[in-house]
């Protein structure tokens, strides 16, 4: 009964993030089971948009099969909205994602967006991020090495295991990480040679966090709910 509610709010946060789609946009597309409710519903509306941009191979079979235009952002620019899922949140709109893998793809469309929306049912939302473990993108070759600069600040690595990224690379995922500043947290990361991207979404958060359960949808905006 718990997960077929979940199931309901996901698909209540998806339709109503098609709210904020304005006709002829090119609509930047997450990845994971929440936004797959949100492609279903713009298939609904396709003729309404010009397009959209994938963030992994997944969404863009998905997208294709509900005959919405599939174009590349090398192709398009700027984006006026990105909608995807989160696994946290926080109140700040500050994020983990990349349980389904396509946290660097995910990074790139959010920072060609003019609007990130995200969308989650509201056991997503957290006082303080953490309890997810952090998704990390390693250039293969460097996986060991990055392990041990993790381990060296307190944090425990585990290989995502038989698993690769779209773009070739392979993930770790990091619990005891000290998440007081995710911003201060996500350029020391970055900085850690081999890392391609990590999942913390702080330093480019949300704009809009739709919230959804039993009672609607809740909105988190830079100024308050």
């Amino acid at each position: 009964m718990i997960d077929d509610a979940r199931e309901r709010y996901k698909k209540k946060a998806a339709e109503a993030a098609v709210e904020y789609v304005q006709n002829g946009d090119v609509v930047g597309v997450g990845t994971g089971s929440t936004t797959a409710y949100f492609i279903r519903a713009l298939g609904a509306i396709r003729s309404r948009v010009d397009g959209a941009v994938a963030s992994s191979e997944i969404s863009r079979r998905m997208l294709e099969e509900h005959r919405v235009p599939v174009l590349e952002l090398t192709a398009v620019g700027e984006l006026p909205i990105y909608v995807d899922g989160t696994d946290e949140a926080d109140r700040r709109r500050r994020l983990i994602k990349g349980g389904g893998g396509a946290l660097t793809r995910e990074k790139i469309i959010a920072a060609a967006s003019r609007r990130f929306v995200c969308i989650a049912d509201r056991s997503k939302l957290v006082e303080m991020l953490g309890a997810f473990p952090l998704p990390i993108e390693v250039v293969p070759m460097a996986r060991s090495l990055v392990s041990r600069a993790l381990a060296a600040i307190g944090a425990i690595p585990e290989l995502r295991k038989d698993f690769i990224t779209d773009n070739g690379n392979q993930i770790l995922d990091v619990r005891n990480l000290d998440m007081i500043d995710p911003v201060a947290l996500e350029e020391q990361l970055n900085q850690i040679t081999g890392v391609v991207t990590v999942g913390l979404f702080a330093k480019r958060p949300a704009d809009l966090l739709l919230l959804a359960n039993g009672n609607g949808v809740e909105t988190l905006t830079a100024a308050g709910s």
